[in-house]
């Protein structure tokens, strides 16, 4: 633990999914602050410039073999960290994210013998959505609901759901997860296509839930009533891309529409450079919804006009920056589109409130986190 005057220590868990946008806004907590990330062999995504301590973790699905075989004997055996309470000793915070994960539990459980706050990040917005998928998490969701000291939710909406889960409402902040504004502020400069169409920009992994299809079928439409003045850009990757080219091809949108693939998080900016608007068509499940949306911080940024489905937590995050239409309504999407950002000149800006797109910096995340670990640990 921290003496007077020493750095408090910050260890966040993440599981293998320690990634960029997420852990940004930590790295601006300050000098007082010794906060560091444990990165499996196995993370997900490459955190090689994040300017955090990063603690090298085993785990269980790292000792298992790639592939199928090994993600079904990891889910047999529960995957977790191997030798986490030294990693763990001494911590002021311990940082992780979710009531029903495993890393979280194993916070929980080492909490009482190791002597630290327990802050959680949820993003979860549907209450109790993993106990119907895993019977493991309800233990998980028990024990984590009992130790956690300061639920951090990112909308009110997970707030509320954190509510019905059982929280405790004294023991809930809300804070917006931050972005590096500056980095997006280029694409405040259009640069559209050449050819002088309008350039639809969808970002997303690619599953049925983001709706990149509702955005195809939304321009098909527009072209069959005449317009041919836009060309769509979708950003990911994901298992539906062969059944999203299917798609482009039953529609007559080969000559139009473009899957990208992967582009890397630095290279975003100039994308957003070039499109007449961000288009987030996600679509609810039985276990998930839209719980924030960074791309639309992103665009917000860029100053890119935004058109997005009303559904989760999206219309709370986009208030009134931002043109909403029903989840799955494909024709009223054209509709928007037509009447928005395609009445007026490719390129065009939308400048946000001001007081919303501060909201979403790094830079106020971490002032929100200072204040939250101030109040956790007084």
């Amino acid at each position: 633990m921290a003496s007077d005057g020493a750095p408090r220590r910050v260890v966040l868990l993440r599981g293998t999914a320690a990634s960029l946008w997420d852990l940004r806004a930590w790295e601006r907590l300050g000098d007082d602050h010794r906060v560091s990330v444990l990165v499996p062999e196995r993370n997900a995504y490459d955190v090689t410039t994040l300017e955090l301590e990063k603690v090298p973790v085993r785990t269980a699905g790292g000792r298992m073999p790639r592939g199928t075989v090994g993600q079904l004997a990891t889910r047999a055996v529960g995957e977790r960290y191997l030798n986490l309470e030294p990693l763990l000793a001494g911590a002021d915070v311990v940082h992780a994210a979710e009531l029903g994960y495993w890393f979280s539990w194993q916070a929980a459980r080492l909490k009482p013998k190791l002597g630290y706050k327990l802050a959680l990040t949820v993003w979860e917005t549907l209450p109790f959505a993993d106990a119907y998928r895993n019977v493991r998490t309800r233990r998980y969701r028990r024990d984590v609901l009992a130790a956690t000291d300061r639920f951090v939710a990112t909308t009110e909406r997970a707030r509320d759901a954190l509510l019905l889960e059982g929280a405790p409402a004294e023991r809930i902040s809300v804070s917006a997860p931050g972005i590096a504004i500056d980095r997006f502020e280029p694409a405040r400069t259009p640069a559209p296509p050449a050819d002088g169409r309008h350039l639809l920009l969808s970002i997303g992994r690619l599953v049925w839930e983001k709706g990149h299809q509702d955005l195809l079928r939304a321009v098909a439409l527009l072209r069959a009533r005449g317009r041919d003045d836009m060309r769509v850009l979708i950003v990911g990757v994901g298992p539906e891309e062969r059944r999203l080219r299917g798609v482009i091809a039953d529609l007559g949108l080969e000559d139009v529409a473009e899957l990208r693939g992967f582009v890397d998080h630095d290279e975003l900016p100039a994308v957003y450079a070039q499109a007449s608007c961000l288009v987030l068509a996600s679509l609810a499940t039985a276990h998930w919804e839209e719980q924030f949306g960074m791309v639309l911080a992103e665009a917000m940024a860029g100053h890119v006009p935004i058109v997005a489905a009303a559904s989760g937590a999206i219309p709370e995050v986009v208030g009134e920056s931002g043109t909403l239409f029903g989840a799955g309504d494909w024709v009223g999407l054209a509709g928007v589109l037509e009447t928005g950002p395609l009445a007026d000149a490719p390129g065009a800006r939308r400048v946000p409130a001001a007081e919303r797109l501060a909201r979403y910096s790094r830079e106020s995340q971490a002032q929100r986190l200072r204040a939250i670990y101030d109040d956790m640990l007084a």
